[in-house]
Formats: C-alpha cells, structure tokens, sequence
C-alpha cells in the first residue's frame, strides 16, 4: 500500500508499519504487549532508528500536573508508537493515543495492534491546525 507522502514523517511512518508487520509476521499472536514492545524496539534499532521506550510524560491541567502516563515506544523523538495486543483496535485506543499525542510535543502517533490479525492506524494531532487526522491501514472502516 502507498503511503500519502503528505503526511508528516511519511517516510518514517512507512518504515516503522513494515517492522512492525515483520515482528509481527515472526512472532504471531499471543505474546503479551511488554514481549511485541522489546522485540519491536530491537527490530527498529537494527535498522538504525533511535527508539525510547516506556517515555514518561507529565498531563497538565490548568498548569498542574494531574497525572502521568509512560508512551510505549518513541521513534527518532517524532513518532510514538502506542502498541495494543486487543482482538481489535477500538475508539478508546485511537482517543488514547490521540489524547498523548495532545499531551506531547508530538504530532504523530501509531497505533500498532498485535491481536488476531495485525492493524494499524495513524493519528496526527497537528498542534499548529488543530485538527484530527486518521488513516486506517488494515483495510476496516
């Protein structure tokens, strides 16, 4: 599938949907979240990507800070990928990641899913328009 090279980090979002398919496809369904996070993260590293994991970050309110939430995995500081081992990828993960990609700096999140069958989606929280984009990728409306 083509990825529109309109979006931010196109390029980087491609490379990372394709090793994600390549953990997946090697390791299959069934693992818990915390074996897919190592085995994503040294899949990503092998190919020369800088990736964080388990990246604290602070939620303000008001200008306190009511809570904190740790992204899964952080790529090259521009993408955080936000991984789920569900039966399948629901509201409440897309306004999770939405709601950290508001939380952050970032504009570009990914939510990878390794249930049953694998399932992408791309959200990006453009801070300077405002606006929710989504893309899906597995082929479900």
């Amino acid at each position: 599938m083509a990825v529109d090279s309109n979006y931010k980090h196109s390029e980087l979002t491609e490379l990372i949907i394709g090793i994600f398919y390549g953990v997946y496809n090697e390791l299959g369904f069934g693992f818990l979240e915390s074996v897919y996070r190592r085995a994503l993260q040294m899949a990503l590293q092998s190919k020369g990507l800088t990736v964080q994991a388990e990246v604290p970050v602070a939620v303000f309110f008001r200008g306190k800070n009511v809570g904190d939430f740790r992204a899964d995995l952080v790529v090259n500081g521009c993408v955080l990928l936000e991984l789920k081992t569900a039966e399948g990828i629901a509201i409440v993960h897309e306004a999770q990641l939405l709601n950290y990609l508001k939380a952050t700096t970032l504009e570009v999140g990914l939510l990878l899913n390794f249930g049953p069958r694998p399932q992408v989606r791309r959200l990006v929280f453009d801070t300077a328009r405002k606006q929710i984009k989504s893309d899906r990728l597995d082929g479900s409306s």
